[in-house]
Order: C-alpha cells, then sequence, then structure tokens
C-alpha cells in the first residue's frame, strides 16, 4: 500500500488492514492477547486525537471570547473590576506555562488590587488610552508604546484608568506554583491553590 498522508493516518489503516486478515495471518500478527490489545488502545488514541479539536494558528485578538466572570475577587472588591475586561489569549492556543490577555479598562476601572506577587512576574504593554501605574513607590502615566515589568516580589503595583476614554492592554504572567499575593493597601491576601484557582481570605486568616 502507498500512503500520502499522515503517518498517524498510515499506521491507523496498516493496522486494521492487519486486523481484517484471514485469521492464520493474524495469529501471526498477533502472537498473544496482549499485543492485540496494545494494537487496539494504540487505534483508540489515534481516532481519539483525530477528533480532538486543534488550536488555531492565529487570530484576531479582539475577537477571543472575554471571561464571564469580571473577577475571582469576594466582595467588597469584586464590585471594583465590573469595569475591566479580560480576553484571555494565550489559553486558545493551549500555552501551559503562562498567561497572556487583552485587557480593557474602562473609565474608572482599575486592573486589578493594588498588589505584588511571591513568585509569578508580570509584564504590560500599552495598546490604547492613557492609565495610570500606581506603586507603592509613587505614580506615572502610560500612553500606547510604554511598558511595564514587575518582577515577583517587587514593587506592588497596578494600572487605574482616570481618563474619560478607555484603556486596552496587553498582560502577560507566568504560572508560578505555590504563588501567593499580598495587597498592601487591603485587607485581603491569596495563595494559588494545586488546581490553579485562587484562595482568598482576610489578612488574619478568616475565609471570606
Amino acid at each position: 500500500m502507498r500512503c500520502t498522508g499522515a503517518f498517524s493516518l498510515c499506521f491507523l489503516i496498516g493496522v486494521i488492514q492487519k486486523i481484517q486478515s484471514p485469521p492464520r495471518k493474524r495469529k501471526a500478527i498477533f502472537q498473544n492477547r496482549g499485543a492485540a490489545s496494545r494494537a487496539r488502545q494504540r487505534i483508540s488514541k489515534l481516532m481519539t486525537d483525530a477528533t480532538k479539536p486543534t488550536a488555531p494558528l492565529a487570530i484576531n485578538a479582539k475577537d477571543a471570547p472575554p471571561r464571564s466572570k469580571p473577577s475571582n475577587y469576594p466582595e467588597p472588591f469584586f464590585s471594583r473590576m465590573l469595569k475591566r475586561e479580560k480576553r484571555p489569549l494565550g489559553d486558545l492556543f493551549g500555552l501551559k506555562n503562562f498567561g497572556v490577555n487583552l485587557t480593557k479598562l474602562a473609565p474608572g476601572g482599575e486592573s486589578a488590587l493594588l498588589h505584588r506577587h511571591s513568585k509569578q512576574d508580570e509584564f504590560v504593554y500599552i495598546l490604547e488610552g492613557e492609565p495610570t501605574l500606581v506603586t507603592d513607590q509613587g505614580e506615572v502615566q502610560l500612553s500606547p508604546g510604554l511598558c511595564a515589568g514587575f518582577p515577583a516580589a517587587g514593587l506592588a503595583h497596578h494600572l487605574v484608568n482616570r481618563t474619560n476614554r478607555d484603556v486596552i492592554y496587553l498582560e502577560i504572567g507566568d504560572r508560578t506554583p505555590g504563588d501567593e499575593g499580598s495587597y498592601p493597601n487591603d485587607d485581603i491576601k491569596a495563595v494559588l491553590g494545586p488546581d490553579g484557582k485562587w484562595i482568598f481570605a482576610h489578612k488574619d486568616g478568616r475565609a471570606y
């Protein structure tokens, strides 16, 4: 048989033909039940892989679906994030080690509570608008083309939109396990759970 397709398809066709061979030939191919079972498992995996949805090669970032929930913060902090919209980009391509979001802040919105991470690095790149970068050591107004980075255990930071037009920026952060978030201006702390979800509590340890 001449096969010009992908290797996995050729393998699948070849094994199916062998399974459909006469009994004597089949016995020579599969000398015991273990070999036959392994072949069936491999065929099943190939067929399953063939039906899995594939990640896109490229997309228009603004076409990415926004998160259905504006924030994971508990109240009273959840409401402060209602003017923020995040469109996860990295997840669409199956990225596991870091996240990428296209984020929009409406007038009066803020990127997050003033915070710092214990292990994760963060980076932002401004595409539209002029947000104010607020840190625990001062403020600076950003504009399109400017960027800023925040090493783990560094400055507490967040972006605030004090203008009358939307702000749009890219934000990138890694997903180092065991990360913790601290918030110098608010009664909240966060720990990244083993499932990748944030667990929030009061600073004295009480749960929200």
